[in-house]
């Protein structure tokens, strides 16, 4: 019997060759009807014999293209209304409706062979791609995703691309980047003399002579996907220094990029789970263990045992790499250091003339700024460090759903705002340090991008506690502004680490949330970071804090971790401090300065960081006094562990006690004293370390041992920053599962400050259910 039916699919279902799939299917099958994208999803009616038909909706879900992700479909069936043949239709724009759009995709297969096939008509042209890889995020104005709503649209396609794009069976079918030589956008290489531009080359021969340039030790601008990479050869000491020099960034490390695995195998150690993701359609920066013959230029990673290395991901990064002479290229984001990438042509060729000797650009617009992902592997599992390209815009599914639309800002250190759908929580790219205009700018471009890409008009708005985070005041300006009743709903930090890993792992009920960080602003107007919290999405209890320290000269005491030092030690031994071996090697007026500050609580901020712990350790050990960017001290602390005895079983003794309020502290005062004792004795740095890693761990063990025995939870969430230590969290994790604990850690959404976007909106969606949507933290 004939039957007709409607089907409504949806998901990461346009940009994908969807379309063209479901024509194939329906030919193969026989069946009458048509298909169309819409702002909602892909649309398809049919009509057919009533087993075929349903055998064609049962082989929509297993048969999907590879890039295709499918949230739902459903089927409605009618009686039929005598179609005769299958066509695709017009795209259908419906009012409130929205479609998940596909993030940015690395070059397919089929593609990469095109790129290299001297006889065929797209042979080394930087810009090929498919319904199967390319950009997308990047280069999308609107929905739905059609050519008139990309960056693209100013590029007429020749006959030739304008028959695949509209050839069914082609797989370029309605690929909305799609071009070639003929139409398409071009290379460019060009100098920028003090302003003045000159076109050195263009097409094929800008990219030889860029080679060419990136051989001789030159630096490169090169435009990307989502924006502007600086380039130079990492073999190449002289140019990787010059390169630190001119982007004023000291010792943070550049990220690598090789042309296959077995490449990057030459330098690092790559594990099964760590080539799957090097290889995956995202292409991170995957973070590697360096091998101890690495020939990468130390200057690369200094201090580090662990370089951060991506495989290319456009046709243009292919065309680099070629025989021995550039093996592996640095490619570090095209900003100076604390600013937002660059991703327009005039911008870069301003904010990088002082940096990038040469630059590579093309005309095909960067709608969307978006900074490459950074990954690594945990116990065999991905864990993101940085969640952006080829990861972004695809939501994170929550359940239950958020009753309202809501708008979290995140906080003020590598950004991300977050904004929620039904079931969905759009995490936004990395926007990164909310301490200048230009990235603030970038902040707000992207809500207001993400809103219109996925039809979201907030009805609650939440941010952090910090008065002074430009990401609170633009929450509170948002507010106050709105003609709405748009209500805003302020979330504490740690809750919000907590709450973050809670999402990712469906967890909806009372647990135990140890959240280390550098920074948190406190219920109390302390600066927390050593947090042992009772919490659910409603709320939370402060069952356990490291005792408050004061920093001497509030910021300067994260940028010079040696203050911390001194306030620990004059704790501890007063002046006489001046008589440890730490003392022995610092200036003593600077020392007795900070006494002072400390004597009269003059700009000593108090802080329960277990962030500055990690700094006031590492620079006792020598290791690191002052910092060139946000956790140096720390990070170098763990590589150090990691050296000769990178293991230990032994700790250091500490103390804790309860407080009035029932609450427990944690002194690590004897940690301090048994660090000098073990410097004194000559104990090597790595040692040393290894055995504050392991004390932090057994510390961690007893007070949610405690805290379990209180209260008869069991599942501990780890969050916050300093939960990126990998040797922390291998220590914690395994004294954890042997005390019979349920462990969660972050593997969707970064732990550091990231993810904190993901919890705020959880938060809020929970506390803006009642009437009076506030959180009273009072308590705390």
């Amino acid at each position: 019997m004939i039957i007709g039916a409607k089907i409504i699919v949806k998901g990461v279902v346009q940009g994908v060759g969807f379309r063209p799939f479901i024509h194939r299917l329906a030919v193969a099958h026989n069946l009458a009807g048509w298909v169309l994208n819409s702002s909602g999803g892909v649309v398809i009616e049919v009509e057919g014999e009533g087993e075929t038909v349903e055998r064609f909706y049962a082989q929509i879900t297993c048969l999907a293209p590879p890039l295709a992700s499918i949230e739902t479909a459903c089927i409605d069936f009618h009686s039929p209304r005598n179609l005769d043949s299958f066509r695709v239709k017009s795209s259908l724009n419906e009012n409130g409706e929205f479609v998940l759009v596909p993030p940015d995709i690395s070059i397919c297969e089929e593609c990469f062979k095109e790129l290299f096939d001297s006889h065929n008509r797209r042979y080394q042209y930087p810009f090929l791609n498919c319904t199967n890889c390319g950009p997308r995020f990047s280069i999308i104005k609107g929905i739905p995703y059609d050519r008139a709503g990309t960056t693209m649209k100013k590029f007429e396609m020749c006959s030739l691309c304008a028959k695949e794009y509209q050839d069914i069976t082609h797989r370029r079918y309605h690929a909305e980047p799609n071009a070639c030589p003929d139409c398409g956008p071009e290379v460019q290489l060009v100098k920028n003399e003090k302003g003045k531009i000159e076109n050195l080359s263009q097409g094929r021969g800008a990219v030889e002579k860029s080679i060419k340039l990136l051989q001789k030790g030159s630096i490169l601008a090169i435009k990307g996907i989502g924006g502007y990479h600086l380039a130079c050869d990492a073999r190449n000491n002289l140019a990787v220094r010059e390169l630190r020099k001119r982007k004023y960034r000291e010792d943070k490390p550049f990220a690598l990029m090789a042309p296959t695995v077995e490449t990057v195998k030459e330098f690092c150690e790559v594990e099964e789970e760590e080539e799957r993701l090097l290889l995956s359609p995202g292409r991170p920066i995957v973070l590697l263990k360096k091998k101890e013959d690495c020939t990468v230029a130390e200057d690369v990673a200094p201090g580090h045992r662990y370089l951060g290395v991506m495989l290319p991901y456009t046709p243009l990064h292919y065309l680099f790499f070629g025989g021995e002479a550039l093996k592996i290229l640095v490619m570090t984001s095209g900003n100076i250091s604390d600013e937002p990438i660059a991703y327009q042509d005039d911008e870069a060729l301003s904010r990088l003339e002082n940096i990038a000797d040469y630059f590579l650009m093309h005309k095909r617009d960067i709608h969307m700024r978006c900074d490459d992902s950074v990954t690594r592997v945990w116990k065999g599992k991905e864990m993101l460090l940085r969640r952006s390209r080829g990861y972004v815009p695809y939501p994170l599914k929550v359940s239950p759903p958020f009753r309202k639309e809501i708008l979290a800002c995140g906080g003020e250190l590598k950004n991300t705002f977050c904004l929620t759908k039904g079931n969905y929580a759009f995490l936004s790219h990395h926007v990164g340090d909310l301490e200048n205009m230009e990235t603030f700018t970038s902040f707000q471009e992207g809500i207001e991008h993400f809103k219109r890409l996925f039809r979201i008009e907030p009805e609650l708005i939440a941010c952090d506690l910090h008065p002074e985070y430009l990401s609170t005041k633009y929450a509170r300006e948002l507010t106050e502004l709105s003609a709405s009743d748009l209500k805003l709903i302020q979330v504490q930090h740690h809750h919000a680490h907590v709450a973050g890993c809670m999402a990712e792992n469906a967890i909806d009920e009372k647990v135990i949330g140890v959240a280390f960080d550098g920074t948190g602003y406190g219920c109390d107007g302390a600066i927390w970071g050593g947090e042992f919290l009772l919490a659910d999405l409603s709320g939370f209890r402060r069952r356990a804090h490291f005792r408050y320290v004061p920093m001497p000269g509030g910021e300067m005491a994260i940028r010079e971790p040696w203050r911390m030092v001194v306030s620990y030690l004059y704790q501890i031994y007063g002046n006489d401090f001046l008589k440890t071996e730490f003392g022995g090697r610092k200036n003593k007026d600077e020392c007795q300065n900070l006494v002072k500050m400390l004597r009269q609580s003059l700009n000593c901020p108090l802080t329960s960081s277990v962030g500055r712990l990690f700094d006031t350790v590492s620079s006792l050990l020598g290791i690191r006094d002052k910092v060139n960017y946000e956790g140096q001290a720390a990070v170098e602390l763990e590589m150090v562990a990691r050296g000769e005895r990178g293991v230990s079983d032994e700790a250091y003794g500490y103390e804790i006690r309860k407080k009035e309020n029932k609450t427990l502290l944690i002194d690590p005062g004897l940690i301090i004293i048994g660090i000098i004792d073990d410097l004194k004795r000559g104990l090597p740095a790595s040692l040393i370390s290894a055995k504050f890693h392991y004390t932090l761990a057994c510390i961690i063990g007893e007070v949610c041992s405690a805290i379990r025995r209180e209260s008869g939870l069991n599942k501990v969430i780890l969050s916050g920053g300093v939960f990126q230590n990998v040797l922390l969290l291998e220590n914690v994790f395994r004294l954890l599962k042997t005390e019979g604990f349920k462990v969660y850690t972050h593997h969707k959404v970064p732990p550091n400050d990231g993810g904190i976007s993901l919890g705020q909106a959880v938060i809020a969606d929970r506390v803006g259910r009642h009437k009076n949507a506030v959180l009273d933290y009072a308590r705390q």
